[in-house]
């Protein structure tokens, strides 16, 4: 598609019809052998998605929030437990929580990465809760209930800054577990192993979405949990077929959350060119920060920390007058998104909660004026270069006063 006849948000027909004669073996397949619940194909993602992560295990569930969810159930959420994570996600993230029994609790964001900011991870614990000495629990002052869980999110395909976040969780004997359903191949340099490592390997569990939409998405909905953790795995195997450690034996009440083999077929097929496809979407986030770059801070770009690979599922920026720019770009032909426009602590299904407006005023402000431009596999310079352009001629190359403050230095090394 030409620049000119206009530029989508994603694309998804392109990848679908280089690997038409891939995936219609998968369905033939399935056809032939009637094979559509479990078995050979799903087993076969697992293995490779595992390793493809580094780890030794990958359960194939329904979707990223039954993934979530099952973690959460099978870490041993109590009614009423907090987990924290952060406010500017899509809301799966908190549903698995509540659905799982537990309340959701939110630690602001690093105004540069959008990412969990362990230095406000450290003060909710500093200040937000005391340790329980009859059980060595630690307990929200607030709520008087246990924080059972760290919950970050690798968002728009960046991991969050892990080994602090870790450090910090392990001094209050708190498990983390990772959303990674938008970083797919995504990497991030462990100073304490002294080794890259994926999205999904470093917390005890982690949870992925194969949503169409996703750097490695099937052809409806999917998920997959990855671990380390033999007893955690084998209880989310159950958790995903009715609770059953053999056929119509139930240990435990479960759900319906089965991945499909087609599904799980497919994401085989695909599985073999994600790093391609990741390294085609780093080159365009690469073209883009050139291409953007004479905004000055107009314009602000994403940030990617020397301990970050991003895998670039969306490509962010941050504007003054956000709506109207994105009206600019729909009247030029031009795909955008925002991701995402009401952080979750203000959103009307978390009213009960209690919170209020300002009260994580990063997140807030980050979702006043996100943006996300088009971002594919085989985007080509050709439409970011109109992207770009139409950009530029919305703003002006100069300072915006909405970043002044965040445009200080950041430290990344």
């Amino acid at each position: 598609m030409s620049a000119t006849s206009g530029i989508p948000f994603l694309n998804l027909v392109t990848a679908h019809e280089e690997l038409k004669e891939e995936l219609t073996t998968v369905f033939r397949s399935a056809l032939r052998t009637a094979g559509f619940i479990g078995g050979p194909m799903v087993e076969g993602f697992e293995r490779d998605f595992a390793a493809a992560c580094n780890t030794q295990y990958c359960v194939g569930v329904g979707s990223g929030t039954d993934a979530l969810r099952f973690i959460l159930i099978a870490a041993g959420i109590r009614k009423g437990d907090i987990v924290i994570t952060v406010p500017n996600t899509f809301i799966a993230t908190t549903e698995a929580i509540s659905q799982a029994g537990g309340r959701p609790d939110f630690v602001d964001v690093c105004e540069q990465t959008y990412n969990l900011d362990p230095a406000r991870l450290q003060e909710y614990f500093e200040t937000k809760c005391y340790v329980d000495q009859k059980n060595g629990q630690v307990m929200n002052q607030r709520h008087g209930k246990r924080v059972a869980a760290v919950l970050p999110v690798h968002l728009y395909g960046q991991t969050a800054e892990m080994d602090p976040i870790l450090e910090i969780a392990k001094r209050f004997n708190v498990p983390v577990f990772e959303d990674a359903c938008q970083a797919h191949g995504a990497e991030y340099f462990s100073a304490t192993k002294r080794r890259w490592m994926y999205a999904g390997s470093m917390g005890a569990a982690a949870a992925f979405s194969f949503y169409p939409g996703k750097n490695l998405g099937a052809c409806g909905e999917a998920g997959a949990v990855t671990t380390n953790d033999s007893t955690l795995a084998q209880k989310i195997r159950m958790l995903r077929d009715h609770g059953q450690a053999l056929k119509y034996y139930h240990d435990v009440e479960g759900y319906n959350g089965r991945l499909d083999a087609i599904q799980a077929g497919i994401l085989q097929v695909k599985l073999r060119h994600l790093a391609h496809w990741n390294a085609e979407r780093r080159e365009a986030a690469e073209r883009y920060q050139d291409l953007l770059r004479p905004a000055g801070t107009s314009i602000r770009l994403p940030l990617e920390p020397k301990w970050a690979k991003a895998a670039y599922h969306l490509y962010v920026v941050r504007v003054e007058n956000r709506d109207a720019l994105q009206k600019h770009f729909s009247e030029a032909k031009i795909g955008t998104g925002i991701h995402y426009p009401v952080p979750l602590h203000l959103q009307k299904a978390y009213r009960g909660l209690g919170f209020k407006s300002g009260e994580f005023p990063v997140a807030e402000r980050c979702a006043a004026n996100i943006i996300s431009l088009p971002m594919f596999p085989g985007l080509g310079a050709e439409q970011q270069s109109e992207v770009a352009r139409q950009a530029m001629a919305f703003v002006e190359p100069k300072p915006a006063r909405v970043f002044a403050a965040a445009a200080q230095s950041f430290p990344i090394d």
